[in-house]
Parts: structure tokens; sequence; C-alpha cells
């Protein structure tokens, strides 16, 4: 049975309502959202762009006023400053003043917690070694790359070592060598007792990472919990069968029960619906002497979640607009 657990960031009724135009059209970002992001957990905050993600966490971390609702931080209000002296943040694309070393960049972010002296020094280094930066101390930031600005833009995120860490799209732009890099220190943190609030809308390493997530379209919270149950952890959802040697008859067959036949050379690859036509499959496969090569139940995703809710809500989202 699991313990109770601690609220670190709420909100309620969250909503924001900006006026655009000459004529000050009203143009709805976010719609009465709920959120409640418990202690020590990955949460991911997905959408699409535009879907209202960095509105929202801009609303969370007392940038922008929500038009209506309420938000928390460690069970204090948003408009509280004492709560944010245990939050860490990196914005989306953020502006650094790139003639600064990482070494000069770190210490003005240390000075403005009020660190300073032997105590900085020393958070410095943990840091440029926790992100891999050990070796850029005294690089300017405008020799970095999208990936090492990242990286040090989550070490200066940390400075203060806050018990909450919020990153806005911390993967975005970057190649997959980078995103790894940023998955591995997300992991690092968790393992290190911090809780991480963080928005993409690239699923799959939100599904590699995530506890919880919450998914939220046109401003509107469509989906939320456990990633688990979610994507119903355990359900196949089709079947990939290759096979070599089948025949045109074999594959004339087989593309009765098929959702899609893909033939390559003497391999076959068909995907099944669902496990009840594996039977029929292997009498195929078998009745033409043919090769299994290999069977791969296919489970449900994040992806395909977030395309089945995209898919619920159009009409809705289009009367919205």
């Amino acid at each position: 049975m699991n313990g109770p657990t601690e609220s670190i960031l709420k909100a309620q009724g969250l909503s924001k309502i900006f006026k655009v135009g000459f004529w000050g059209r009203s143009a709805t970002a976010v719609q009465n959202l709920d959120l409640d992001v418990q202690k020590g957990e990955v949460f991911g905050f997905l959408g699409p762009n535009g879907a209202g993600k960095t509105t929202t966490i801009k609303m969370l971390m007392g940038l922008i006023y929500p038009t209506s609702g309420q938000a928390w931080l460690f069970g204090r209000s948003i408009r509280d400053k004492e709560s944010k002296a245990r939050l860490g943040f990196l914005p989306e694309s953020p502006y650094f003043y790139d003639y600064l070393t990482s070494l000069e960049f770190l210490k003005f972010y240390g000075h403005l917690f009020g660190i300073r002296g032997a105590a900085l020094e020393k958070r410095i280094d943990e840091l440029l070694e926790l992100v891999g930066m050990s070796h850029a101390r005294h690089l300017q930031l405008r020799k970095f790359s999208k990936g090492m600005l990242q990286r040090v833009g989550i070490a200066q995120a940390l400075i203060n070592d806050p018990e909450l860490v919020v990153l806005d799209e911390p993967m975005s732009g970057l190649d997959p060598i980078g995103r790894k890099e940023i998955r591995d220190l997300i992991l690092r943190l968790k393992e290190s007792g911090k809780t991480i609030f963080f928005s993409s809308h690239i699923l799959h390493d939100a599904e590699l990472l995530c506890d919880r997530v919450a998914i939220i379209l046109k401003g509107k919270l469509v989906a939320c919990g456990r990633v688990s149950e979610l994507i119903d952890e355990g359900a196949t959802h089709s079947v990939e069968v290759v096979a070599e040697g089948l025949g045109s008859e074999g594959v004339a067959r087989l593309r009765q029960l098929a959702d899609r036949i893909i033939v390559q050379g003497t391999q076959v690859l068909a995907v099944l619906p669902n496990r009840q036509q594996v039977g029929a499959t292997l009498d195929i496969i078998r009745g033409a002497k043919a090769t299994l090569v290999s069977l791969t139940p296919q489970k449900g995703s994040l992806e395909d979640l977030f395309i089945r809710e995209v898919k619920s809500k159009q009409p809705e989202l289009r009367e919205a607009v």
C-alpha cells in the first residue's frame, strides 16, 4: 500500500485569456486546468506546439497572472516569493548573455540567490560535473552547441539546490545524442530526490522518463495519470509477424487477416490488428512451408494515446476555435 503523498505543485481551475488584435478579441490559451505534482516524481506536461504548455508554466512560475483559478508551490500561493526559493526553472529557448563563460554565468545566478565564496565555487564544480560540462568552465556560451546550452541552463536551474525543477521543452531542437544526455540528466536528478516537472511535445522521451503525465490540447486538459495506466500496460494492440519464403499465394491469404503487408525480397512483414489473428497466420505460414522469423506483440504508447485523444476531441476543438 502506498503511503501519503506530498503535493509540490498544484493548480486548480487555472485559466488564461489574452486580448488580441486591434479590437481586443478574447483568445483562451488555458481553460480550467487542474494539476497536482507529487514529491519525488517526474511529471510530463505534454501537448503539441500552441497547446498552452508554456502559458501554463509562466502562470505557475508567477511570470504572468492567471485570469482565473489558483496555483500553489509547496503549499504556498504562487504569488508568495518565499515559495520560489525552493524552485529551479529553465524556460524554453532562454537567452543567456553569450560572452560569459560557464563559470561566470553560474556565478551570476549564484549571486542572485545570495550564494558566494567557497560555497558557490563548490556548488559550481558539482553542477558542472553533474551536467558533464567541467571541460567547458572557461568557454564562452556563444561557442556552445544547443545541447551544451541546455545542459548549462539546467545547471543554473539547480544552483540553489531546489526541491522542484521546472523545465520548459528541455529537449526541443536537440539531436538524438543531445536528447539522450538530457534524459539521463533528468533521471539523475530524480535519483537525487528532486521533483521534475517538464513540458514536451516529444512523446517518446516522456514515455521513457515520466511517472505521470498530463496531456493538454487547445488549452484543455484531456488526459492525466500514470503512464502505465494511460497506455493500458500489458494490453496487445497489434502483432507484427515476419515470415520468409511465403510465396504469392500465402501473401494473398495473409492480406485477408492483416491491416498492413510489406514485402521486402523473400521476407513479408504483416501487421495483425490483434492477437486473435495469430493462430490463423501461423497456419498460413506452416501450410506454405515458410519460415517464421519473428512474432512481436505491439504495446500501447503515449503516441497512440495522444493521437486517440486528438481524434476524439477534434469536433470539440473545432467548435472552440
